[in-house]
Order: C-alpha cells, then structure tokens, then sequence
C-alpha cells in the first residue's frame, strides 16, 4: 500500500525470522563462494535529482522528442520539484476528492488545507490565507471585487499597468460584468508612475489599487508609503506577487499590503503547457468576512483532540449567488496540497536557494547577453530579480526561431524590438552560456 516507504528494522527482522534465517545474507547461502561478487560496484558518483533526471533525458535523446530548454517566463516559470509530490497527490484519496463537506469524515483533506493556508500566510506575510483560487488572474480580479465591496462611497479601482496583461485581461472581464470602473496607473520606465498615482489618489474616490511585485517586466518595485496613501483614502492595496520570489523579497505584508494575490505555478507545479496551476489569496483580518472560498480552522474534539473544521464559508455561494462574495466555491485543493508538500520538502532554506540561484543566473545572463553588443537591458536603471528585458535591433521573430532549432526556448516577445528572459534554478551555466553563443552568431 504504501509502496515508497522503506521497511524498518523491526519489519526486516520479522520477515528474516518468518523465512527462517537469521540475517539476508543466509538468504544467499546456495550461491558458490567462487560464482559470488566480491569487488566494488563500478557506479558513478551520486547526482542530484535535477542532474539525474538530465543524464536519462540525455540517454533517451535519439529515441525522444526533445524538450527545449526554456528561458521563458511571463507568468510560467520552470521550477523543479521532488519527483515524490506527484506521486503523493497521485493517491487516490487526493485526487478524486471534493468538497469536503462533512468534517467528521474529511479530516486528511482539511489538515492539508489548513497547512496550505498556515504556509500562505507566512509566505505573504499577512493574517489570513483562504484555500484556494483557481489561478492568479481570478484570485486578482476576486481582490478587486473584495476592494470594490469594501468601499462605501469609492468610484473606481486603479490597476497599475505594470501588471501581467493576461491578468489585466481577466480583471477587466470581472469588472464590465460586475459594474465595476477601472483606472490604468501608466508606467514610467517600466515601473508605476507614482506621481499619476498620487494624483488619482488625491482627487479621492479610489475602493483600492492593485499592483504586481515583480512586476510584469520583472522589476522589483518600491512601493514605499503607497500602502499609507491608500489607506488615507479608505482604499485598500492589492498586491499580486510571485511566491517563489517571496523567499528573499519583500513580502505583501512588510509593504502594506491589505490583500496579496497571485499564482502559486512558481512553488514547483509544472508547466504542463500552461496549467492546472493554483491561485492564492491572503488578506488582513479585517477582511476576513470579504474574503472569497472557504477557510479551515483548527479546534479540539470532544476528546481533546486536535481536529480540523470548515470554519468560514458564505453559503450565498451555492444558494443566492447574485449576492456572493464569489462563485469559485469548487474545492480546487489538489494544487494547493502540491504546492503544500512542496513548501514541507523545500523548507525555507530550499526555498531561499531556488531565489538565490534563479536571481544569480538571471543577472549572469543579463551581463553575457549585453557582453555581445547585441542586446541593451530595455530598462537599465531598475533593478530585477529572476525576470528581465532586452532590446534587440535585429529581426527577433527570427533570433527567436534559430534559437528553437538550436533546442532553446529563448524567452518570450513583448514588443516589437524587446524580448523577455527568465532564468530559474534549473538554468545552468552551460545552458546560459550556449544560449549566449547561439544568440551571438545569429545574423538577423
């Protein structure tokens, strides 16, 4: 049943004693001593799992379709993660589970929620975490429902355009049909204009203002004294982050934050070309009752026994759902236990080390790419952390395409001269510096 576990001591010996012999060796007792190994095995040295998956990737290359080797991002990082969470959520019980209804007999479904929530918060930096969004486009565009029904007398809700497009998109769906009036925030090289922004604020009127850490370009952002210029207008801050980024950065909560959304597909969940991914959503205690999904709590039994209960849940979701909070009330939890057995198998240092090496290998990149003469940094006076654009003279539908044949997926096109990379712990140094050669050579 439980096929990945190792047998303990005590299971050995009963087996031994059940087959009569006293240690494995006896088991061999028929085997000639001459016909017997008696050398050391001729093995390689141990490897990673990471470099271990790529030595069998390698040997099955002429029998396979090969996989490009990615430096894209833009929402959709390739991050690696333990071969045992597949296998974990694999289990039956997690994946054809639903929602969980009935405490008394969802006890396994509502502990991994709980520890899912427990993870969030303190990722975020904030109070409360429900479980959980479908992705992070409808987690941001659920907090600008949240902002919208905060407000008493506000008449609109500034969106930075620094925000991922495909996010800007979904909030904007959100807000024709819930009645709700947008305001784009420009950017001003790359980042928020704060004097817009101060500007909007000033005139009154805003329920809240969302913005994106890093943003979409990948710069890391200073959004110092917004939080206290929001909240002067009875606004509250919204802001989607990268949690895998939230490991060094900044948290939602250190900023200001009120509500912190975003896409979880960075805590390990594969690409799978674009999804399931997992969206998360923390928020301050005061909002609690505003807050979409359902919470789990914990509490003791009748026992004394520590047990897990569906504490909060608006019922207007399944029964008057003109007035709900939201109609995302499937239990979407699958995604969030990955990324919770993620979050156990990586701990914080694991966490910590994915950011150092995306932010490392993202900044060696950048200084070989601009090395060639080819490139200048779209944005050269902010800083990045993993994610970055370049300006490319040349024909870039082309660059892109000899990249693709060479086996790299060499970022991706947002505009019509600048191309975005993204680097992650799964980049090496020889794949940075291939890419860099091939980048170099193209004559377009």
């Amino acid at each position: 049943m439980f096929k990945y576990f190792p047998h303990t001591e005590e299971d050995l010996q009963e087996m031994l004693k059940a087959c009569g012999v006293s240690s494995v060796h006896d088991l061999f007792a028929d085997v000639p001593e001459a016909a017997r190994f008696k050398r050391e095995y001729r093995l390689p040295q141990a490897l990673s799992e990471t470099d271990l998956r790529l030595f069998f990737e390698q040997l099955t290359h002429p029998l396979s379709t090969q996989q490009l080797i990615c430096f894209a991002g833009a929402g959709c990082y390739d991050h690696y993660a333990p071969s045992v969470v597949q296998n974990i959520i694999e289990r039956s019980e997690f994946l054809t589970s639903y929602t969980p209804y009935q405490a008394e007999i969802s006890q396994g479904t509502l502990h991994y929620i709980f520890e899912y929530q427990s993870m969030i918060a303190e990722l975020t930096g904030l109070d409360i975490s429900n479980a959980s969004m479908y992705d992070g486009a409808t987690a941001t565009a659920e907090a600008m429902m949240m902002a919208w029904g905060n407000a008493k007398k506000a008449t609109r809700v500034l969106v930075s355009e620094t925000l991922d497009p495909k996010v800007r998109r979904v909030v904007d769906t959100y807000a024709h049909f819930h009645g709700v009036p947008l305001q784009l925030i420009p950017a001003k090289n790359g980042a928020l204009d704060r004097e817009a922004l101060d500007n909007e604020l000033a005139e009154g009127g805003v329920a809240g203002v969302i913005v994106q850490q890093p943003n979409y370009f990948g710069i890391v952002e200073d959004y110092s004294g917004i939080a206290d210029a929001v909240h002067e207008q009875k606004g509250i801050l919204v802001i989607n982050a990268t949690p895998s980024d939230l490991a060094i950065l900044k948290t939602p909560g250190d900023w200001g934050a009120d509500v912190a959304v975003g896409e979880g597909q960075s805590l390990g969940i594969p690409m799978t070309f674009g999804g399931p991914g997992v969206g998360f959503m923390a928020c301050t205690e005061k909002l609690i009752r505003k807050m979409p999904g359902r919470i789990v709590g914990q509490t003791l039994d009748n026992r004394g026994q520590r047990a897990f209960v569906l504490t909060l849940q608006a019922r207007e979701q399944h029964i008057r759902r003109q007035k709900a909070t939201s109609n995302i009330c499937s239990n979407q939890s699958l995604m969030a236990l990955y990324v919770t057995i993620y979050l156990s198998l990586m701990g914080k240092e694991g966490l910590r080390e994915v950011a150092e090496m995306s932010y490392a290998g993202a900044h060696s990149l950048c200084d070989k790419l601009l090395a060639t003469g080819k490139f200048q940094l779209t944005f050269p006076d902010q800083p990045f952390f993993n994610e970055f654009c370049v300006d490319y003279d040349g024909d870039l539908d082309a660059l892109l395409d000899e990249a693709t044949e060479c086996g790299y997926l060499a970022g991706v096109k947002v505009g019509e001269k600048t191309l975005m990379l993204a680097v992650t712990e799964q980049r090496t140094p020889e794949e940075i510096e291939e890419l860099c050669e091939i980048l170099d050579k193209a004559n377009h």
